[in-house]
């Protein structure tokens, strides 16, 4: 990630535990997306996996450069946000790419 030019995306992938999937939506809605948009995460997607072997969900959202998105999942409002994710969620998963504008794992 050595050009701070180009859009970059955090990619993530998480399976929702079981008997928690209206509070996970109502978390999602209120306060997950809120809070990405907050720290200057814009969310770009989110796919649920209904067959097959690989995590439920697949969400991601970009920032104008690497700068700026380290600046934001350094934050202590990522923190939180994430800390009030995991009563949710397992096998949380993230990565940040450079955005490519199409689909991306």
């Amino acid at each position: 990630m050595e050009n701070n030019s180009h859009n970059v995306k955090v990619i993530m992938t998480w399976d929702i535990l079981p008997g928690k999937e209206q509070d996970y939506f109502e978390f999602v809605v209120r306060e997950f997306v809120p809070g990405m948009q907050r720290i200057g995460i814009q969310p770009t997607e989110a796919w649920f996996t209904q067959y097959g072997d690989q995590p439920q969900i697949l969400t991601g959202g970009i920032a104008e450069n690497f700068s700026d998105m380290q600046s934001a999942l350094e934050s202590e409002d990522w923190q939180e946000l994430r800390d009030q994710l995991s009563a949710f969620v397992t096998n949380f998963s993230m990565k940040v790419v450079k955005a490519s504008g199409g689909f991306q794992m």
